[in-house]
């Protein structure tokens, strides 16, 4: 059984978050702890996840908000080679969500690189942290498949998800695809294979 690292966006992903109904429901999961999740620091966040995929061995990533853009950030890292795959829910747009939490975020700028293993996008028609047109442009610069959920807002506890049953299905969606792609591909190769 592959692990799966959950990595929630700004302040963690508290109580009620279905990325933590993910730890009661799915055995293989554990998220990847962050020492500040107020403000978040990409280099410092970068670190631990690239420890816990260490760990892992390889483990499929799903990621929340600006866990998200740390996903993607893995693109030309060596580490990139040890994800079989990332469901991308509700990536937020850096511009957006620096002037939403002025202060708060040392990210760099938004990661365009395609990415190195399959991924989806789950977005909403009114998600306040990213537009539909812009998360339709970044995920087909990730080469990523784009899912819109419809009016689903940020896909958090205050838009109504909680536990999200649903969610484990993207997953295993997510997981078909990869079970027909060699081990370790190059980027190149898994770029065509999406």
């Amino acid at each position: 059984m592959s692990r799966v690292l959950i990595l929630p966006g700004l302040f963690g992903s508290g109580e009620g978050h279905w990325q933590r109904y993910w730890l009661l429901d799915q055995p293989e999961g554990r998220v990847v702890e962050q020492d500040d999740w107020d403000r978040p620091n990409l280099r410092d966040w970068m670190a631990r996840l690239e420890v816990a995929l260490e760990e892992a061995g390889e483990a499929y990533i799903v990621a929340h908000s600006l866990g998200c853009l740390l996903a993607a950030s893995l693109a030309g890292r060596p580490a990139a080679k040890r994800v079989k795959g990332a469901l991308l829910v509700a990536p937020c747009d850096l511009p957006t969500t620096e002037t939403l939490h002025a202060g708060h975020i040392s990210f760099g700028t938004m990661p365009t690189e395609t990415l190195p293993f399959p991924s989806m996008t789950i977005g909403s028609l009114n998600d306040i942290y990213m537009t539909l047109d812009r998360l339709t442009m970044f995920g087909r610069l990730w080469n990523s498949d784009i899912k819109n959920i419809g009016l689903a807002g940020h896909i958090n506890v205050a838009s109504g998800f909680g536990r999200w049953p649903s969610s484990y299905s993207l997953l295993e969606t997510l997981k078909a695809r990869t079970r027909h792609r060699r081990p370790h591909a190059s980027a190149s190769s898994s770029a065509t294979a999406h």
